[in-house]
């Protein structure tokens, strides 16, 4: 079988090689339990500050301002509602938008449901949200605003840096879901005043299963769970050592390779979109046109379903998406693209490519070949396209 065409960037990436070398060792080797007083234990403590050291210089941190978790949901879960039990005799209210991550919006749908007031920010066509929207929708018992850094569907890159400083200018934390924008964009926690920054490993070439949550220094953040004392009390459980190894290799990387990693992906994505509008009729582009992340391409394709159009790149051996891998199984179509202001027809009809390290040209070709070939075919099963072409005679 020919080696597949992967596209999905954006729901998970491989391990690099280099990362697992690292890796290894602490699965057989270098067993030791962190907590441990004893040779082996201190050694696998000392691979995790290490790791520590490794994210805070990527985001220009102090190592003890770095926790580890489970993944990026969990990072997200802390910083909302630890925030949220921790403040809540200053006030009750938060400020988010509607183009959040399950993980962001689901949560503020569980502190709803125990008093806590929540924004839902509108967003334009773009993705991007209004600043003076923002500013007027802070109250007196404003405790925290949490916006994405860039959306993992259609990829629009928020005004993070303006949206710091407002909350500062009104002594409100601020949390920014980061889980797409590390790895592809250069990120100050200190000059654009961030106090919360969630993310992921394998969304930059690290392991699934960790992630970490940068809190500023001095903000009180309440647990979610008890148990032992790890991470500085914040988080009970037994250190992933080979996971948190893992991603503070892969972070590394990322930030070392930045800017000719993403000229690559800016390449392949113009490339590809610019293809696509020449060769298929009846399409959107979604998501801002330059305040994007380096990979991400969103197309919604008119008279198609998304999910048939899955099915036949699959058979070529092309993995994409339709958006979050979050919310792969619902019948529901993208609360983002509908956000942005799309007919539910047309957001059934979406396709998101993303573009990584090991894709070339030619594999993109392959992949707007396929698609010009396979976007006439469906369309010429639907009674609508048509009826649309006949109608155009």
């Amino acid at each position: 079988m020919e080696k597949i065409k992967y596209f999905d960037h954006a729901a998970t990436t491989a391990v690099k090689e280099e990362v697992l070398k690292e890796m290894l060792p602490y699965f057989s080797l270098e067993y030791g339990n962190p907590s441990s007083i004893y040779g082996i234990g201190r050694r696998s403590k000392k691979a995790i500050d290490e790791a520590r050291n490794r994210v805070s210089i990527a985001i220009n941190c102090k190592p003890r301002e770095i926790y580890f978790t489970g993944c990026g949901s969990e990072s997200d879960n802390i910083a909302i509602k630890g925030i949220a039990y921790a403040n809540r005799e200053k006030g009750n209210h938060i400020i988010t938008t509607k183009i959040e991550h399950p993980a962001i919006l689901n949560t503020c749908k569980s502190l709803e449901k125990d008093g806590f007031k929540i924004t839902y920010l509108n967003v334009d066509n773009e993705g991007l949200i209004d600043l003076h929207e923002l500013e007027n929708a802070i109250t007196k018992n404003t405790i925290l605003i949490s916006i994405m850094f860039a959306n993992n569907e259609i990829g629009t890159i928020e005004p993070i840096r303006e949206i710091g400083y407002i909350a500062k200018k009104y002594n409100i934390l601020f949390h920014t879901d980061c889980i797409q924008a590390i790895g592809n964009i250069n990120i100050d926690v200190n000059s654009m005043n961030i106090d919360l920054l969630s993310m992921s490993a394998h969304k930059f070439y690290g392991p699934k299963g960790v992630g970490a949550l940068y809190i500023k220094n001095g903000i009180k953040c309440n647990k979610l769970q008890d148990g032992g004392h790890q991470e500085k009390d914040l988080r009970a459980g037994t250190e992933n050592v080979p996971g948190i190894v893992g991603l503070g290799k892969a972070i590394e990387l990322a930030n070392k390779n930045l800017k000719e990693y993403n000229n690559k992906l800016i390449y392949l994505r113009d490339y590809f979109i610019s293809k696509i509008e020449k060769n298929i009729p009846y399409i959107k582009i979604n998501g801002h046109r330059t305040k994007r992340l380096p990979g991400n391409s969103n197309i919604s394709f008119r008279f198609i379903d998304g999910e048939s159009l899955l099915l036949n790149l699959d058979a070529k051996g092309i993995c994409a998406s339709t958006g979050s891998a979050c919310s792969t199984g619902s019948n529901n179509p993208s609360h983002v693209l509908l956000a942005i202001g799309l007919e539910e027809e047309l957001a059934r009809g979406s396709l998101r490519v993303t573009f990584g390290d090991e894709n070339t040209k030619e594999d993109v070709d392959y992949l707007i070949d396929s698609l010009v070939e396979i976007v006439q075919k469906l369309r010429n099963m639907s009674p609508e396209y048509l009826e649309f072409e006949k109608n155009k005679l």
